[in-house]
């Protein structure tokens, strides 16, 4: 009986919390007096279709983070990637810009490599690594990326070039 009671104590709680992680949204926390907002680590970007092209949108911030950890697109797709740094830190503190990988690049030796080509917005001359990237953004700054998503179902790593972004600075480029 009393096996029975815990087991069932058990269950409930992991129902609980299995409920409250499927409902986990984007939350409000404050901080030293300012409220900011708390995005889920895991968010996942809603794939949108403009006239056959796949709109995107991704942001990072002056905290080396992206807003998002998942895109998605169809494989061979026409992307459209508006890609913003939300911060205000300068480019030479702390620029941004997105790398889309091709499937198996080691993404730490990468960030190692790129970091050497400081006259190339750290992207490496010598490289047949990048599938596509957006040129290297300061705070405040945008810009907008067209591209054909690859043909080859499956997840691609997108990361931040700049030196020791790649760390915190990635994600999983999706294709279905």
């Amino acid at each position: 009986m009393k096996k029975i009671a815990i087991l069932s104590l058990l269950s409930l709680s992991l129902i609980a919390c299995g409920g409250e992680a499927e409902k986990k949204e984007d939350s409000k926390m404050t901080i030293g007096g300012n409220e900011t907002e708390v995005k889920d680590e895991k968010s996942t970007e809603s794939t949108e279709e403009e006239n056959g092209v796949i709109q995107l949108s991704l942001e990072g911030n002056d905290q080396m983070k992206y807003n998002k950890k998942r895109l998605r697109a169809k494989a061979g797709a026409e992307v459209e990637l508006t890609f913003k740094h939300v911060g205000e830190m300068s480019k030479q503190a702390m620029g941004h810009n997105f790398v889309l990988l091709k499937k198996g690049t080691d993404i730490m030796a990468f960030g190692e490599k790129a970091a050497g080509a400081v006259d190339n917005d750290y992207i490496p001359q010598d490289t047949y690594e990048v599938i596509v990237h957006t040129e290297m953004l300061g705070g405040g700054e945008s810009t907008v990326l067209k591209f054909t998503a690859p043909t080859e179902k499956g997840e691609y790593d997108f990361i931040c070039s700049f030196p020791g972004h790649v760390a915190l600075m990635k994600g999983k480029f999706i294709v279905n």
